[in-house]
């Protein structure tokens, strides 16, 4: 994989490629651990909230730690007289020869769960944020290999290491990168090391798909095209699942017109992935549509030039898509997928689609553009309409949509529009494991009537306003659905992290992947029984 990615990345001026062809092995997250390196060795403890300056309330493991210690991490602590508070971390030294640093970090009160006002799972959240919090300090301080301790909840704190180690420098030198850090659970003291390990490895690899939905996002335009996104997707998940890689002459057989409307702007040639995991035989898979908009300049509608370089992200729906298809195949969940992801630039160019232009969807609907910049929606259409014809019983479609959702819920949680109560509770249920939060949109009649009284079409790609336009949105790609159970994920919102979500770095987020996959186990154990 990484010869073939350094051959086009050499194509590229001013880039140093000497140094990109080990980091493109890393397109999950996994990084290179040299044998011939010295490694520090460090531990994580978790104790819980605790106003008393007499005792400590520690998690099982570290207590036993604790105890093997001859009570030195209870005496240090209580040296201060300060309790920890939740996310507060204290870090100690020679108190275990096995460790060059021991790092004690407050996981909350004991006992938290599901919050109803906050929908979410208190507790799990806690412990995500309070390990990733710590790896990161032991990083700092230079420990390259960290036991840590499960803190009751091994899924999640496997999760926050693994979610807060992440970092997209693969194109930077050598020295400006992060150093890789090897993670385990600190099973030691046990007493079902299989069953701990177990769920040590499916929250690893639930980061897993989320990390490889941020790499996909964070990769530069130049070097993520449609054609070499779809190279990426056949490497990553073609042991596991069917990856069909549609050209141009296929689309239009198919008379796609209004996603290879957006594609019109620019040299590089549209594709339409198709992917099929098998994990159970059904003639009614479910469905995943991704948009794929792999750079949005906003066409001839073109936007502000600040912030554009954003718009790499503008793909992270299928993203998203691709990071929960790689988790739910390394979990071998019993259950019938299928993907859909339409990928383009949409690009200002003398043949792009011009304002006012009419187009016609593969369902028939003709759709006038008046704004370029709507373009992930006119992609969504025709894949939705070519997902019907596999008789899903569900389509769950994700894309960065619009910026009114950000408006509208911010980096809180991803707006979900609906026409099924049933499919809104599981995905909503998913969410509050996840952590990763959803919200249910409205889908009134009130906002369809703005996108379909239209001078020149069936349907006009905006709202006629900015009013609600999240919701004429959905609206539109209401109009290419006949599933009677279909979500529609607008993550724009939730596209990227400024410190909103305390187990991520910066940048993009990969949001929300855990949750989808949490919701396709669900629908994997409902059909199983």
């Amino acid at each position: 994989m990484a010869a073939s990615i350094v051959k086009r990345v050499s194509r590229v001026k001013k880039l140093n490629v000497s140094h990109i062809s080990a980091r493109y092995k890393l397109l999950t997250g996994s990084r290179h651990f040299s044998t011939s390196k010295q490694w520090n060795k460090a531990l994580v403890l978790g104790v819980y909230e605790n106003e008393s300056t007499d005792s400590i309330d520690f998690t099982g493991t570290a207590r036993k730690f604790d105890e093997k210690a001859d009570g030195k991490i209870s005496q240090l602590l209580l040296t201060v007289k300060k309790p920890l508070k939740c996310g507060k971390t204290r870090t100690l030294h020679a108190v275990d020869p096995e460790f060059s640093s021991v790092l004690v970090t407050c996981i909350g009160k004991r006992g938290e769960g599901y919050d109803e006002l906050e929908t979410v799972d208190k507790g799990r959240e806690s412990i995500r944020a309070a390990v990733a919090k710590a790896v990161l300090q032991l990083r700092e301080l230079g420990e390259n290999e960290i036991e840590v301790d499960s803190c009751g909840d091994t899924e999640a704190s496997a999760e926050g290491c693994h979610l807060a180690l992440f970092s997209y420098d693969d194109l930077k030198a050598e020295k400006s990168r992060k150093p890789a850090v090897r993670i385990s659970c600190a099973t030691r003291y046990s007493q079902d090391k299989n069953s701990m390990e177990k769920e040590w490895r499916k929250g690893a690899i639930l980061a897993e798909g989320q990390n490889l939905s941020r790499r996909l996002m964070e990769m530069p335009a130049n070097l993520l095209t449609p054609t070499k996104f779809a190279e990426i997707v056949k490497e990553q998940l073609a042991d596991k699942c069917e990856v069909l890689v549609r050209d141009k002459d296929w689309a239009e057989s198919m008379k796609m017109g209004s996603f290879l409307s957006v594609a019109r702007g620019s040299v590089e040639p549209p594709v339409f992935l198709e992917i099929e995991y098998k994990g159970r035989q059904s003639d009614s898979p479910l469905a995943l549509v991704g948009k794929g908009v792999t750079f949005d300049t906003g066409g001839i509608s073109i936007k502000p030039s600040q912030g554009m370089d954003a718009m790499r992200g503008d793909m992270g729906g299928a993203a998203c898509v691709v990071g929960s298809l790689l988790s739910v195949s390394k979990l071998q969940l019993p259950v019938h997928v299928k993907a859909f992801i339409p990928l383009c630039e949409n690009m200002p160019s003398g043949s792009a689609t011009k304002p006012g232009d009419v187009v016609t969807a593969m369902n028939g609907k003709t759709i006038q553009v008046d704004n370029t910049d709507a373009e992930g929606r006119l992609i969504l259409a025709d894949a939705l309409c070519y997902s019907e014809q596999f008789n899903p019983s569900l389509i769950l479609d994700m894309a960065t949509l619009t910026g009114a959702i950000d408006v509208a819920l911010g980096a809180g949680a991803a707006g979900v529009f609906t026409n099924s109560d049933d499919m809104w509770n599981k995905l909503q249920k998913a969410s509050v494991r996840s952590g990763d939060r959803v919200w249910r949109m409205p889908l009134f009649n009130h906002y369809t009537k703005k996108i379909t009284e239209c001078q020149l079409a069936d349907l006009n790609n905006i709202g006629g306003s900015r009013s609600g336009g999240a919701c004429t949105a959905a609206a539109f790609l209401k109009e290419f659905v006949n599933n009677k159970n279909w979500l529609h994920l607008d993550i724009a919102g939730v596209m990227s992290n400024s410190g909103d979500v305390a187990y991520l770095g910066k940048g993009m987020s990969g949001r929300p992947t855990r949750t989808v996959i949490e919701f396709i186990n669900l629908m994997s154990k409902e059909t199983k029984n």
